[in-house]
């Protein structure tokens, strides 16, 4: 009954291997986890310890192993390893790294107005004023200049980052991912915008 339904999964991968246009797509995936490391890093946050599944047997362990084995040479012997392999997508250069420390240093000066409300995270994952009256009148050409300087910095890494990939049309791509990221990885209680840029608080 297993070979059969081995079989089965195995012809499902060689009718899919054969209907898949090579091509050099954006790694979403690869580009969230990058997004999600970048972010924690300027907020500050540390990422929690993997606990291992306990549940897990040996027995199912290695069976998904021979079974994920099968599954790749199955694919590879119908479309070029080289060809068919997903970039490996790039979040680290000189120039990422500096724009990244900018926006972390900067931060500490940005939380305040986060925690009151007076600014939040954009559709288009830049900042800006949410709600004026929460910044003092004495504080605000401070304000606007952090939020000047942060975004300045934020759209200069998205760039950087599609650069670093040899990809400068994933900028929007990764823009996105960021867009989002700042959102899930945002303290309770601050202000974002949704899709069709109304301000909501998490």
């Amino acid at each position: 009954m297993k070979v059969l339904r081995i079989g089965g999964v195995l012809a499902i991968l060689v009718l899919l291997a054969a209907c898949v246009t090579i091509n050099i797509y954006f790694p979403a995936a690869q580009a969230e986890e990058a997004a999600g490391r970048i972010v924690d890093d300027i907020l500050g946050k540390e990422k929690a310890p993997q606990q291992p599944n306990k549940s897990d047997n040996k027995s199912s362990s290695l069976q998904h192993s021979l079974f994920r084995s099968i599954a790749a040479e199955t694919v590879d012997f119908f479309i070029p390893a080289a060809e068919a392999a997903q970039p490996d997508f790039n979040a680290s250069s000189p120039a990422i790294r500096k724009l990244q420390a900018s926006m972390k240093s900067r931060n500490s000066a940005l939380a305040p107005y986060y925690n009151s409300g007076a600014i939040g995270f954009t559709r288009d994952a830049m900042i800006a004023v949410h709600d004026a009256a929460a910044i003092p009148l004495k504080s605000r050409n401070k304000a606007q200049g952090l939020i000047s300087s942060e975004n300045r910095d934020r759209s200069a890494l998205y760039r950087a980052i599609a650069d670093a990939n040899g990809h400068p049309e994933w900028e929007a791509e990764i823009r996105a991912t960021f867009a989002r990221t700042w959102v899930e990885k945002a303290a309770r209680g601050w202000w974002y915008q949704n899709a069709k840029g109304g301000w909501v608080q998490k």
